[in-house]
């Protein structure tokens, strides 16, 4: 028992600088990507946003079926429209995934309409947008249901089949802002934690099982909607991601199986110096930066 314990302590440290190294040769040699021809791809947000560009992203990449959920039909419909006319098969449910039981009962309409789904994009999100103390209860509430804990009723209502045929992709859409918070989004900065250490949990429960992955993506501010008004002190040195790159870079990483994708890559240094400054250091970087204000003009969705 001790040398077979002695064993594995030893193969350790080798075993790590193995994967350090197959990591860097993969950055530099062009990876290959799966493919999307034979899977069918349901999207929760599916109607506008970076949701659209994830399923023009999926069509152009030959995805066989793609599935929109959301709570508008008019934009659903414009975007099934769009995408049936990029010669993909595409079909819309009107869903609000922080309703379980909706979830649940859209979930069995899908099988029985469209057939089994292999790869789930958990995209929808809302955002209130106001401080603690300023923000409606029921708001916040809203908030925690759909960026929360509508990623656990859609992946309870579809990764089981996905176990059995062995063959699926759970995605998150989430947020830098699940790592490095700012004030005056109190609420959406709170869901997007919960929802990266349920993707976390998720991805390492899916260690031994074969066939089924698990991507997160954690882009910088990104020019939609949703966060309309939103004001960075420096746009020039940190401009807002364009959704359609995000879309590509989100597509590409569940090509190539990542398990989390930091966007831009000058985020890992935020992540770096989060880990290693003394509050004082953070609180004048935010300062500085103008994320400490920088949800004073947010207007939203209008």
């Amino acid at each position: 028992m001790i040398w077979k314990w002695l064993g594995a302590l030893l193969l350790f440290p080798v075993q790590m600088v193995y994967l350090v190294v197959k990591a860097a040769v993969c950055m530099v040699l062009p990876p290959k990507l799966r493919d999307l021809s034979g899977e069918a791809v349901l999207i929760t947000g599916g109607g506008r946003g970076i949701g659209r560009h994830l399923a023009r992203e999926f069509a152009r990449r030959g995805a066989r079926k793609i599935i929109l959920w959301g709570r508008t039909e008019k934009c659903l419909k414009e975007t099934t429209e769009e995408i049936r006319m990029m010669g993909t098969e595409c079909h819309y449910f009107i869903c609000d995934v922080g309703n379980r039981e909706e979830v649940y009962r859209k979930a069995k309409a899908v099988r029985e309409k469209v057939g089994d789904i292999t790869i789930l994009v958990n995209n929808a999100a809302v955002v209130h947008g106001k401080s603690l103390m300023d923000s409606d209860d029921d708001a916040l509430l809203k908030s925690q249901h759909i960026n929360t804990l509508g990623q656990f009723w859609t992946t309870k209502a579809f990764l089981p089949r996905m176990l059995e045929l062995q063959n699926g992709h759970i995605v998150c859409l989430n947020s830098v802002l699940a790592l490095s918070a700012i004030p005056g989004a109190i609420d959406y900065c709170t869901s997007k934690a919960s929802s990266f250490a349920f993707m976390e949990s998720l991805t390492l429960g899916l260690l031994d099982c074969p066939g089924v992955n698990a991507t997160t993506v954690l882009p910088f501010h990104t020019s939609t909607e949703m966060f309309q008004g939103m004001r960075i002190r420096f746009p020039n040195l940190f401009p807002p991601l364009k959704p359609e790159t995000v879309a590509r870079r989100t597509v590409e990483a569940v090509q190539m199986n990542q398990a989390f994708l930091l966007l831009p890559w000058t985020m890992h240094v935020l992540v770096i110096l989060k880990s290693i400054l003394p509050q004082a250091a953070l609180e004048e970087i935010h300062k500085f930066s103008g994320s400490y204000t920088c949800m004073n003009t947010f207007k939203g969705r209008t």
